[in-house]
């Protein structure tokens, strides 16, 4: 399959070099894509986001904070941002996380975090509806690469929530968070399933409670 600066095949990783990945990802037409990058591979979605990634991306990332502000863990989130450590690999998550005490935040501007001189983030997250076998596979080894601590994958198709640990560039599947300890990744699915009928408020309202 080729790629042309005439032409952008989405939503499927297709052979590029790193010089036309970067064409591509920073053409203004393209500014709605999300992009990623893993050895000489692309894929670019720009599929629109129905309301249970929404739905979802909401949840996780409200049960993430919830906890670590309760438990007095260092954290700082972000949604949908890039992370490019150059020539290498690009991701651009639904969430990602700096989490612990000795973090150094991304400056805030609109230029992708630049991972070659700030560490990948800590915990990041997808969420997967027609892309989830992507999602546990080439892009769990993109975060592999990238140096990532954790990643969770939401299965938003069928409401649950696969969870790795990251380490020595593999990954092993977890039922309980390395990098938030403690919190058992059942509580994030019950969670997204209490979401399925209940208002943010009574979802937050039980999480606090079991948190504390």
């Amino acid at each position: 399959m080729v790629v042309s600066s005439l032409s952008l095949v989405t939503d499927s990783w297709v052979k590029v070099s790193w010089d036309e990945f970067l064409e591509f990802a920073e053409h203004s037409d393209y500014q709605h894509g999300r992009f990623y990058f893993y050895q000489n591979y692309m894929r670019v979605e720009m599929s629109p986001v129905g309301s249970i990634h929404g739905n979802n991306n909401n949840v996780v990332a409200n049960v993430v904070n919830f906890y670590a502000t309760l438990k007095n863990i260092k954290i700082k989130g972000w949604v949908n941002t890039s992370f490019r450590r150059m020539n290498e690999g690009e991701c651009q998550p639904d969430l990602a996380f700096y989490i612990g005490e000795k973090i150094k935040f991304p400056p805030l501007n609109n230029s992708p975090v630049n991972i070659n001189d700030l560490a990948a983030p800590t915990l990041v997250v997808e969420v997967a509806a027609s892309s989830i076998n992507d999602d546990l596979g080439f892009k769990r080894l993109l975060y592999e690469r990238l140096g990532v601590k954790e990643y969770w994958v939401m299965d938003a198709n069928n409401h649950d929530i696969i969870a790795f640990e990251i380490i020595d560039g593999g990954s092993r599947r977890i039922e309980e968070s390395k990098v938030l300890p403690g919190l058992q990744i059942a509580i994030v699915k019950e969670a997204i399933q209490k979401s399925l009928t209940q208002d943010d408020g009574e979802v937050n309202r039980w999480l606090l409670g079991i948190f504390s």
